[in-house]
């Protein structure tokens, strides 16, 4: 592991340690679903649905990974160097470096355009980023299907 690696690593373990733990005792439940086939993405809480959001998941080659994802960190601001862009009100939920974002790209959203990333209007972004501060990582479910 690189150094850049180390910190970037050193970053997400904070952020789960402090953050993580955040409203884990709350009865109410979070869940997103992403359809993959739709480029949609759906929030429910409490089992009622919320709101049904345009999404821009993986291009080809690069496609989202369907699965069942607890988050387990966020960041309000957050540049990659990697990808050599800004993504505001990101929740990571998967290991691999996949999340969830806003981006400034909004004339994709509703078809796939992404390195495997979910991205979002950054109102939307913004909305699901406080949901999750509100319901904890522990209390949130994002669900990625085809």
């Amino acid at each position: 592991m690189n150094t850049n690696s180390r910190g970037c690593f050193f970053i997400v373990l904070c952020a789960f340690m402090l953050s993580g733990f955040a409203g884990a005792s709350n009865a109410a439940s979070l869940r997103a679903t992403v359809d993959l086939s739709k480029q949609r993405m759906y929030v429910s809480i409490d089992g009622k649905r919320k709101y049904s959001w345009r999404v821009s998941t993986g291009k080809r080659g690069w496609e989202t990974k369907p699965g069942s994802y607890t988050p387990f960190a966020q960041r309000e601001k957050f540049y990659s160097t990697k990808w050599k862009m800004s993504l505001p009100y990101l929740t990571w939920i998967g290991q691999d470096g996949t999340a969830i974002h806003g981006t400034y790209l909004s004339k994709k959203l509703g078809r796939t355009a992404s390195h495997g990333c979910i991205r979002l209007s950054i109102r939307n972004a913004r909305k699901f980023y406080r949901l999750v501060e509100r319901f904890g990582f522990y209390g949130t479910e994002v669900i990625v299907r085809r």
